[in-house]
């Protein structure tokens, strides 16, 4: 399961690739349009900011812009970006490995062998699926996705 953050990140970053490209969206506006809490998501864009996902302009006129395409957003980084690790198991782990305290054999693990396969599955998708093709999914024109660059 996503933490709450994560939630609050998808949509953020949702709502600032909608946006027009050069103008962006100030926090007040993402806030109440996304219905999320202002502190929560100060937090969580200085994150998406420092991962270099968007860029803030101070000033009356201000706000947060989306750096990249959506088409070259993919939402395993982005969630990991927000959550950290996000393997059912340490030891499945491929950016926060750590053999398991009670593992004997991993080769032979039960618990490994039961998650690996669905956490493979799991992740590939995240790996190949892109922010554009998540918003095309929930019906956003593909016209209204694609950033100038």
């Amino acid at each position: 399961m996503i933490s709450q953050r994560a939630r609050y990140a998808f949509k953020a970053m949702v709502a600032l690739a909608r946006a027009k490209p050069g103008e962006g969206l100030q926090i007040r506006q993402l806030c109440e349009q996304e219905k999320l809490p202002r502190k929560f998501l100060e937090q969580i864009l200085l994150t998406l900011k420092a991962a270099g996902y968007i860029t803030s302009r101070r000033g009356r006129d201000g706000g947060y812009e989306i750096l990249k395409d959506p088409e070259n957003i993919h939402i395993g980084p982005l969630l990991r970006t927000v959550d950290g690790p996000i393997a059912p198991l340490p030891c499945l782990s491929r950016t926060a490995y750590r053999r398991c305290e009670d593992c004997r054999n991993e080769a032979h693990c039960e618990v490994r062998i039961a998650f690996d396969k669905a956490y493979s599955l799991y992740l590939s998708a995240l790996e190949k699926t892109t922010l554009a093709e998540v918003m095309n999914a929930a019906g956003a024109p593909a016209s209204q996705l694609l950033l100038e660059q």
